[in-house]
């Protein structure tokens, strides 16, 4: 828990601290040494190599700045060497923090500013205990292990205070074990966080299964969850072991809860407090261990009031509340995210000499991603794909989302799914507004039509999307995926 001091092993609070400057290697050795942590002292590269030789340490503070070296090229020196040096990098202004995705591909645990505020510390050094320890030899690297690699680097770019936020709920939920509700605009990360709490968590070891409601029709959501018996119904051939009884010692992440059907409200209010449900079909009662999480990008306050949502399910699962703030509040990750995507994606497509431009990155900084960070994310594949590092020709995009240098307010940007303003009249203003190419227009303006018309037919259904996809004649997948690329959910579309 935040503010405390657990109980450590000495191997624990064995920390090196690689630093030249004086004053801040000894603040930051004193805020370590209050939080109770045993730090040894290198001022240079030699040094820093020789202290690993003698003894493990748990981490590794070190510098981006050394005398005669590049703290980069020492992490990478040191990894080259066969070391573990679980490393967290401190950075003096931002043209540092633009190299946080090569320290993350170097191996670096987090990235901090030299100015750190002692919780900023705490929570760096708690984020590390993700990463796996030496394997015995001849194993091979468990997949808890792997997933917590992953999501370490993932959670060392949230660098705005509203995610350093959220990071601090995350570490105090996951060391209780109660439901938590997690909130959010689609595409902000709301999986992100139900794994960092499964993985700090004392049920890291056992499965974290995921349900997204909204993708399985409802009437086969029961079976998916709960299973079923031979012969339930026409077609159950064989016994189905449900997701709950999967999930058993673990966890289950149930998305999109909002969209569960009263019937099925009323079961996992049940299995919610008592622990037991009965498979479709069967009469014997079924004990399991679970913990929920469960996610939302409907306010569920409305669904309550409005009728749709069970009041007592409610407040079983909003025992923690986690709300993850849209991508446009936390403008100082978007070219961070995009490094690290271009970098993951790169790699995964084999494009390995794709590199974004500085001019790509600032027109990023521009845009809006009404979708978030899963927009962001797919339109650094596009731009891998189409191998567009300047972003002048992927689809999509910004044209023109400030009228004058810098940042616009999100309120005062337009998106590509924005329609186009509408042309002055002659003599108004200092000349016409460049409105980008014909092709940019067309394709702005269909689809804008294309999110009216799913906007409408959804209404019109009442958000029914089995219905819905039946009006627009299109697969129940692909409904749910066009409702999610054109940024559609039953909360911003219900009326004021």
């Amino acid at each position: 828990m935040l503010g405390s001091q657990p109980d450590r092993s000495s191997a624990d609070r064995n920390l090196l601290v690689v630093e030249a400057d004086a004053p801040t290697r000894e603040r930051l050795v004193a805020t370590l040494r209050h939080q109770g942590y045993e730090p040894t002292l290198a001022s240079s590269a030699d040094a820093a190599l020789a202290a690993l030789e003698r003894g493990p340490y748990f981490l590794t503070f070190l510098s981006a700045h050394l005398d005669g070296i590049d703290g980069l090229e020492l992490l990478g020196r040191i990894r080259q060497n066969g070391g573990d040096p679980g490393a967290i990098v401190l950075v003096a202004d931002e043209s540092d923090m633009n190299r946080v995705p090569e320290a993350l591909a170097l191996g670096a645990e987090d990235v901090i500013p030299w100015d750190f505020a002692p919780a900023d510390l705490a929570h760096a050094i708690e984020a590390a205990r993700l990463r796996p320890r030496p394997a015995a030899a001849g194993s091979a690297p468990r997949a808890t292990d792997q997933a917590a690699s992953q999501l370490r680097r993932e959670l060392a770019l949230w660098r705005s205070p509203v995610m350093r936020e959220v990071w601090r709920v995350i570490e105090q939920a996951a060391q209780v074990d109660v439901t938590v509700l997690i909130g959010g605009e689609t595409g902000t990360g709301k999986d992100l966080v139900a794994r960092a709490i499964h993985l700090l968590s004392s049920r890291r070891h056992e499965p974290l299964v995921k349900v997204n409601c909204a993708a399985v029709p409802r009437e086969l959501l029961e079976t998916e969850l709960f299973g079923h018996e031979r012969g339930a119904f026409t077609g159950a051939h064989q016994l189905k072991v449900g997701k709950f009884e999967v999930a058993n010692r673990g966890t289950i992440f149930l998305d999109e809860i909002g969209d569960l059907h009263p019937a099925l409200q009323a079961k996992l209010l049940h299995v919610l407090q008592d622990g037991t449900f009965s498979r479709v079909g069967g009469k014997a009662s079924i004990q399991v261990d679970v913990r929920v999480l469960a996610a939302t990008n409907l306010t569920l306050e409305r669904e309550v009031a409005s009728g749709r949502f069970r009041d007592d399910l409610y407040y079983r699962l909003n025992v923690i509340q986690i709300v993850v703030p849209p991508l446009r509040q936390r403008v100082e990750e978007i070219s961070l995210l995009a490094q690290y995507f271009a970098q993951r994606y790169a790699k995964l497509f084999r494009r390995e000499s794709f590199t974004l431009t500085r001019a790509a990155l600032d027109r990023l900084a521009q845009h809006s991603f009404p979708g978030n960070v899963r927009e962001l994310e797919n339109v650094i594949k596009r731009m891998i794909v189409l191998d567009d590092p300047d972003l002048a020709r992927t689809p999509f995009l910004p044209t023109s989302d400030t009228g004058a240098a810098g940042p616009a307010s999100p309120e005062g940007r337009r998106t590509a799914l924005d329609p186009v303003p509408p042309a002055r009249p002659n003599g108004a203003g200092a000349g016409p507004r460049p409105v980008g190419s014909l092709k940019e227009i067309a394709r702005s303006a269909a689809r804008q039509a294309e999110r009216e018309v799913i906007q409408r037919v959804l209404a019109e259904t009442g958000w029914n999307r089995v219905r819905a996809a039946k009006l627009l004649r299109i697969s129940y997948r692909a409904l749910l995926y066009k409702i999610k690329e054109v940024g559609l959910d039953r909360a911003s579309a219900a009326p004021r």
